[in-house]
């Protein structure tokens, strides 16, 4: 999905995001997938990712897969 295409969409951060302007950002599309963006660099690249694959992050989040090595107590 290119940066214009994306123009019109409705984009939102973690409310634990600072004002510093480096956060990431998604917006949901209408099919159920998502896009997502790095606030700092709102007019670059935009990922685009299927409900699935979406839900699957999100999955995989909840259950702990992506915490970082000290959160988890594995440094």
């Amino acid at each position: 999905m290119s940066a214009a295409e994306s123009n019109g969409l409705q984009w939102f951060k973690a409310t634990a995001s600072t004002s510093g302007n480096g956060c990431v950002e998604v917006a949901h599309l209408s099919d159920g997938g998502v896009a997502i963006r790095h606030s700092r660099t709102p007019n670059d690249q935009v990922i685009r990712y299927t409900a699935f694959e979406w839900d699957c992050f999100l999955d995989g989040v909840r259950n702990g897969e992506f915490d970082r090595p000290e959160a988890a107590g594995l440094a």
